[in-house]
């Protein structure tokens, strides 16, 4: 048990799970985690049984505050069948002694029919749908294992879902190709109705890691992509307030607003989760799946004090440990380093990250504009003597977001300030 003073120890209030390991019912070219299966050789098919099932939720319900969250993840989780999450809900609540249970599902969308969108709109899931935009660029690297184009598909899952009521999210992949088209990307999904839209960008590297795969959106046109889709999301704020969501953004805004992102990606420090593998093992990051960050499995030590283990921790700091050009950058309180996947230079992940030049362009575009907001914002609560660091220390799950997409904390990043970023 790590010694830290319990008052200062991360909460166990998030997992994001993995019951079908890498297994996945699309090919696509550029998913990072099927490359997993090597990583898990003892099958060929992966899933997590309900001993295993069991224990991880009991311990998150026993050992985590009044609201707990799981992201289910993959591969593609719903692999696992509709049985399988009926087992989980009925366990969340055996276990869950009054806590509040928010529980998010990404998907490739090609099971979704009618009987889990209606289990998914029963239980208030949070649904992350792959999605990368209109059929030419969303069929350009996401396929079947055969070639199979797979738009048509996810689109038909989209309107099931959307029809039902069920809360979604549009997860997009931003490689190589789809980079060029920010407008066509961005108004697809509007006119689909999914007006909440996390876009991801793509770098992979090499074996060695030493230069990036053909499909990783470069640099450059990622800030330029940033760019537009900022002028768009900007070109749509009705009354002061945005009238589509767009993570990123609202993230910074967060950062604007002296306040804790909810995008992990933009915080001093990671491990702020556990990932649980399909067999039970734990490790500190959906991006960091490998042996020298295995933490332990499920049964041989509790779930809270894996997440504040010492190997945890020094997992966390990593992120601070950043080049001298970043600590005098002026864009470090918003970037704070990117992703640790993504520092391919240096070692250690201790290099700048891939993206620093697309931040580089981005920020001091967008810098007065979000400046504005906030300010704007400040002027209206001032108004009702409320201001927004105010309402942060006070925040509720019924009060408007702080991120001024205009619902409810609850119904906003609440449900999704971790976890819903795999590819």
């Amino acid at each position: 048990m790590d010694a830290l003073n319990p008052s200062l120890q991360k909460p166990l209030n998030h997992l994001l799970v993995k019951p079908a390991g890498p297994d996945c019912n699309m090919s696509c070219q550029y998913c990072f985690y099927r490359r997993k299966k090597d990583f898990f050789p003892q099958t060929k098919i992966h899933r997590m049984d309900e001993t295993v099932l069991e224990r991880m939720i009991r311990e998150l319900m026993e050992q985590g505050p009044k609201e707990v969250s799981i992201s289910w993840q993959g591969g593609e989780p719903t692999l696992m069948g509709l049985a399988f999450f009926r087992k989980a809900i009925e366990l969340e609540k055996r276990y869950g002694q009054g806590k509040i249970v928010a529980n998010g599902l990404q998907t490739n969308g090609l099971l979704i029919d009618r009987d889990w969108t209606a289990f998914l709109q029963q239980y208030h899931f949070l649904v992350g749908l792959s999605l990368d935009g209109p059929d030419a660029i969303h069929d350009h690297y996401r396929r079947g294992e055969g070639g199979q184009v797979s738009a048509c598909q996810v689109r038909e899952a989209a309107g099931r879902l959307l029809d039902a009521g069920v809360a979604v999210n549009a997860l997009c992949v931003v490689n190589d190709f789809s980079v060029r088209f920010p407008e066509e990307i961005y108004c697809f999904f509007k006119s689909l109705g999914l007006i909440y839209m996390q876009f991801i960008p793509c770098v992979e590297g090499d074996p060695g890691f030493r230069l990036p795969t053909v499909f990783s959106v470069p640099p450059l046109a990622y800030g330029a992509f940033l760019c537009r889709l900022f002028d768009l999301w900007i070109a749509d704020f009705s009354d002061d307030r945005p009238t589509t969501s767009i993570r990123f953004f609202e993230s910074l805004l967060f950062s604007y607003a002296g306040l804790s992102p909810p995008e992990c990606t933009l915080l001093p420090e990671c491990g702020t989760y556990l990932v649980i593998e399909h067999n039970g093992e734990v490790f500190s990051c959906d991006f960091f799946v490998a042996p020298e960050h295995r933490l332990g499995i499920i049964g041989e030590r509790p779930l809270k004090d894996l997440l504040n283990s010492p190997k945890q921790q020094s997992f966390g700091h990593i992120k601070s440990r950043l080049p001298e050009e970043c600590l005098l950058c002026r864009w470090l309180t918003f970037c704070r380093g990117g992703c640790l996947k993504d520092r391919f230079s240096g070692q250690d992940m201790t290099g700048l990250n891939y993206f620093c030049r697309a931040y580089k362009e981005f920020f001091p575009y967008a810098d007065n504009r979000f400046k504005k907001l906030i300010a704007d914002r400040r002027k209206k609560e001032q108004g009702l003597n409320l201001s927004v660091k105010t309402r942060a220390k006070k925040i509720g799950r019924n009060v408007p977001c702080p991120c001024g997409s205009g619902r409810k904390f609850k119904k906003c990043c609440a449900l999704h300030s971790d976890g819903i970023t795999n590819r």
